[in-house]
């Protein structure tokens, strides 16, 4: 049947960024359909909120809290994956962000923070992690969390927008170096109600978001997650070095803000 494609039973999939939003709901996402997670994040008490849904789907979790900006910390996470379950099939480079700026009041400094948290960190945790996926016994595949501000123009993104179109380049530069043992696959995300967005939202602002938006609401994580599924199991087999928009249609900014 080809709802068995969408099936990950007994896989290992790493999650940064794990411990809500986004992150979290793609661990849940990836439990429900069979595979043992490692949930990382940078706060120990989000991640085990996160292990403990992916507990209650059946499924083994495993918690290591990580700042992705550290190099051993992505090491280490690496090591206490192999040290636990012996196998890693999946790593989703969710950990990203970084606040709106205009251009001339971001510095120097904040431009490469933006572009090491949301670029460097998944390149370094992708080649950490490549050697064992190329062993995964049905393939490897590493998933990376862009953005629709990596393409679409709009004010105060130069150093976030910037970050993503390269990750979402450097996805399919992977994708091309390592087929056909690991697929490497991006998602531009649009505007998602998010712990990250909502902030920046009130009732008024949201219903502008909204109209702005050929589909005619903001995304969900569930929306997001679904399409992780998709990308990382076996249903997404003959996919890869692609940037898959999942942003309601966007095709314009839906920024509601000067």
């Amino acid at each position: 049947m080809i709802l068995d494609r969408f099936r990950m039973t007994d896989r290992v999939a790493i999650v940064t960024g794990a411990g809500r939003g986004i992150g979290a709901g793609i661990a849940r996402a990836l439990a429900e359909a069979g595979a043992d997670v490692v949930c990382a994040a940078r706060t120990p008490g989000q991640i085990e909120e996160t292990a403990a849904a992916v507990r209650a789907a059946g499924r083994r979790a495993l918690t290591v809290p990580c700042d992705v900006t550290e190099r051993t910390q992505l090491e280490d996470l690496v090591k206490a994956t192999l040290d636990t379950f012996e196998r890693i099939d999946v790593v989703v480079n969710n950990a990203g962000g970084y606040p709106p700026l205009p251009a001339l009041r971001t510095s120097e400094r904040a431009f490469e923070e933006a572009f090491r948290f949301n670029v460097t960190t998944a390149f370094l945790l992708s080649r950490f992690t490549i050697p064992y996926l190329q062993e995964a016994p049905d393939g490897g595949t590493i998933l990376n969390i862009s953005s629709a501000a990596g393409r679409i123009v709009r004010s105060g993104f130069v150093a976030y927008g910037t970050a993503k179109a390269a990750l979402s380049f450097m996805t399919r530069q992977l994708a091309a170096e390592f087929a056909p043992a690991v697929r490497v696959n991006a998602i531009a995300v649009g505007a998602v109600s998010t712990s990250a967005l909502q902030p920046f939202l009130d009732d008024e602002l949201e219903a502008k978001m909204a109209a702005m938006t050929p589909m005619r609401r903001i995304g969900t994580v569930e929306d997001i997650a679904a399409a992780a599924i998709w990308l990382c199991s076996p249903a997404g087999a003959w996919v890869t070095g692609k940037v898959v928009e999942v942003d309601g249609g966007t095709e314009s900014t839906n920024w509601p803000f000067d």
